[in-house]
């Protein structure tokens, strides 16, 4: 009988440490399970973040290019009661006084322009640059450098660092020897 009770805890005792590894192995692989769960819940979070931010970004870049858009657009009738009102010297006294009406118009238009950021920009006498002029029509010229704006037909307009509208321009071209010469 010895024998057999010898056996005994020698079997319980393989039996306990089966059960003690058996549970150590389950506990870290629960514990990586943890950790990769945890990995991929940090990196969605991120994901998400990022998301966010981007949708916000984008967002304030449309409410940006909406606001330039409407901007752009009120340019035109400036333009129209500039032009118009640049030839109101020889009115009569009763138009005049339209006149002066229209001009506290555009003054308003102006300021509206102002708050908003925009300012003009001048290209008489520049050189050609696409990114802020468009040319109209292009002219030979032996008293101006090629490339070189000798009109402005439209002012250019910017928001911020954003062009609104490009200054529409005449820009001189080298005059052609082979004409001059005949």
């Amino acid at each position: 009988m010895t024998s057999n009770n010898e056996e005994q805890p020698h079997t319980e005792e393989a039996e306990t440490l089966s059960v003690n590894t058996l549970l150590e192995e389950s506990l870290r692989k629960s514990i990586e399970e943890t950790k990769e769960f945890k990995d991929k819940y940090l990196r969605s979070l991120a994901e998400m973040e990022n998301m966010k931010r981007r949708l916000q970004q984008e967002k304030q870049e449309m409410i940006s290019y909406a606001i330039d858009n409407i901007l752009s657009e009120l340019l035109v009738p400036l333009d129209s009661l500039e032009s118009a009102l640049s030839h109101t010297e020889n009115l009569s006294p009763e138009l005049k006084n339209w006149a002066l009406g229209f001009k506290m118009i555009a003054a308003q238009f102006r300021t509206i322009f102002e708050t908003q950021g925009v300012t003009s920009f001048s290209a008489q006498g520049e050189a050609f640059d696409p990114h802020f002029h468009e040319a109209i029509e292009t002219v030979e010229s032996t008293n101006h450098r090629p490339g070189q704006i000798i009109k402005e037909i439209a002012r250019g307009y910017k928001h911020g660092n954003r062009i609104l509208r490009h200054a529409r321009v005449v820009v001189a071209k080298q005059a052609n020897t082979n004409e001059a010469g005949e």
